[in-house]
């Protein structure tokens, strides 16, 4: 149970890196809070998890914990987004439309 526990926990560790990362990267606001909400959700659940893995004195504590993180989280970012599009944040435009150009890129006429 103790090495499940580790496990979860540098799995949720790394998780929360690529949240972040993420965040950091990502050009506007929708985009982030995507990347942000998902990566930071799984996170959360490993770590959690881990946490009651390796202490089983408190895996009905942290189960009750990840089942309100998995009602609320969703919520919270649905919340964020649409205050986002309300407020007339602008969306990141693509400078090449790559749909545009027929698959393969070439104009077999």
């Amino acid at each position: 149970m103790i090495i499940l526990g580790n496990t979860l926990i540098i799995i949720g560790s790394i998780f929360y890196f690529l949240g972040g990362l993420g965040i950091f990267r990502m050009p506007d606001v929708f985009n982030r809070l995507q990347a942000g909400t998902k990566a930071t959700t799984l996170g959360s659940f490993s770590l959690i998890l881990g946490v009651g893995f390796a202490n089983p004195q408190w895996l009905l504590k942290t189960l009750l914990i990840v089942v309100f993180l998995a009602i609320t989280n969703p919520v919270g970012s649905s919340a964020l987004a649409r205050a986002s599009y309300k407020r007339g944040v602008k969306t990141y435009k693509l400078k090449i439309n790559e749909m545009k150009e027929p698959m393969g890129g070439e104009n077999n006429d």
